[in-house]
């Protein structure tokens, strides 16, 4: 098993302030073994399935357990690198530039560090090595644009259940969202430009985000509408007419409703007309499984077996390490930090990037 990965700290115990990039988290390795391990952590989270324990625990580990690592983990070998998975290995890029361009236009020294809500490294371990830097306040990016309760939701429960044990707590800030931010809009607008610069135009632009039950919007998850926004943003940004754009929903697990459109079923109704269609995942800020296969291998060779004379899926990619998507986050971090650098951000727009605790 290799080694837990480590974000690098700064040496200098001066460093008072920390910025601490979450990601949702990866297996270790395209093991069933793993993969079960990974999945365990993850669909016991309350947060992701909210269905009593004593009704969804013998579905966890009766079923979902014993038969879903098996199906993952070929799924998993098919997008790994040879340095490891690809989420894990841009979450690090990410971590590092932020760090680097934070450390030339700031004067205030800052930890920058990442974890993973479930996997490793863990977002207990990377307190901990804050707290060792002498990090007194903490500023906390939860790397989905759009908020969920199941995803920054829970990242923030984690983050608190952690603090929670400790005697001397840092000074808290939490970056709740940033689906309308316009950097985080310009970034996406010039990874589709770049995109078609190279390739050519699609008939249909589809921004896929990650689907979430119904029954969890119903009840007051913002998430369905902040998608909704951030792809009309989105859409407003390249310049797109109505009718050459479409939003959708992925990732859809168990027999429950989820949100509408289906990816799925968009892509084999365009795929059935013939069209040239470009894919792009505005909720995915790194590559991981639901981009590079679910929608990437399952999804194309799906859209192939359907697909009319003409008929044509690309994929692009996420943000991932671009450079204008480091600016972006540069940008978010700063804003939030405000007065902790001595330059306060707007406060309009403070007031939307999150809460302070």
């Amino acid at each position: 098993m290799k080694p837990a990965p480590q974000a690098t700290l700064p040496a200098s115990a001066s460093a008072r302030t920390g910025v601490l990039l979450v990601n949702l988290g990866t297996p270790e390795a395209p093991t069933a073994g793993a993969v079960r391990r990974y999945l365990r952590e993850f669909l016991s989270d309350p947060r992701v399935v909210e269905l009593p324990r004593a009704v969804w625990y013998p579905i966890l580990y009766g079923l979902v357990l014993t038969t879903r690592p098996k199906r993952s983990r070929a799924r998993y070998a098919a997008i790994w690198t040879p340095d490891g998975s690809p989420l894990l290995l841009y979450t690090q890029r990410q971590a590092k530039l932020l760090k680097g361009l934070l450390g030339e236009r700031l004067r205030t020294p800052l930890v920058v560090d990442f974890a993973m809500r479930y996997g490793e490294p863990s977002i207990a371990a990377a307190l901990d090595a804050m707290e060792r830097a002498g990090c007194q306040r903490l500023l906390v990016l939860p790397l989905y644009p759009q908020y969920a309760g199941s995803t920054t939701g829970s990242a923030v429960d984690c983050v608190s259940a952690t603090l929670a044990r400790r005697r001397a707590k840092p000074e808290l800030r939490v970056v709740r969202r940033f689906h309308d931010h316009p950097a985080y809009i310009r970034a996406l607008g010039d990874l589709v430009r770049d995109c078609w610069r190279a390739n050519g135009r699609p008939e249909m632009l589809v921004m896929s985000f990650h689907g979430l039950p119904q029954r969890t919007v119903d009840r007051g998850d913002p998430y369905q509408r902040e998608c909704l926004e951030t792809a009309r943003l989105l859409a407003a940004e390249l310049e797109l007419p109505d009718g050459s754009w479409q939003a959708a929903f992925q990732s859809r697990f168990g027999r429950a409703v989820w949100l509408r459109p289906y990816t799925a079923s968009v892509l084999e109704a365009l795929a059935r007309q013939g069209r040239r269609v470009d894919v792009v995942c505005p909720g995915f800020v790194a590559d991981c499984l639901e981009t590079l296969e679910e929608i990437g291998i399952e999804g194309r060779a799906a859209f192939r077996a359907a697909a009319a004379a003409g008929g044509e899926l690309r994929l692009l990619p996420c943000l991932n390490d671009r450079p204008g998507w480091i600016e972006a986050l540069v940008e978010v971090v700063r804003e939030r930090l405000g007065d902790w650098i001595g330059a306060p951000g707007p406060a309009g727009r403070a007031r939307q990037l999150g809460t302070t605790t």
